[in-house]
């Protein structure tokens, strides 16, 4: 029987979850607040955002971060569903 070289979906659900903390990230203080800050690169952007910074459209395959609150109440998945993608440039200025 041939093999499939399709990718299996994770059984526990965690995937995506695991998939953004497994990359390089860092931790930033703005006004205030701390922030979870991870560049996705052009080859990773495959949908197409818009920036909170300035209302633009952060289109697939366009190198950007995505941030999200490093010190929310509800916990580290309510704050990754909240993550938002940000041109780079919008995310120094902001």
């Amino acid at each position: 029987m041939p093999r499939s070289n399709r990718r299996r979906s994770d059984p526990t659900g965690d995937e995506p979850f695991e998939r953004l903390l497994a990359g390089w990230k860092r931790t930033e203080v703005r006004r205030g607040v701390q922030w979870t800050v991870q560049p996705v690169s052009a080859v990773q952007a495959t949908k197409t955002y818009t920036c909170p910074g300035c209302g633009r459209t952060v289109d697939a395959g366009t190198a950007h971060l995505v941030a999200w609150r490093a010190d929310g109440v509800l916990g580290d998945e309510a704050d990754l569903a909240s993550r938002r993608h940000w041109h780079s440039h919008c995310w120094r200025i902001g």
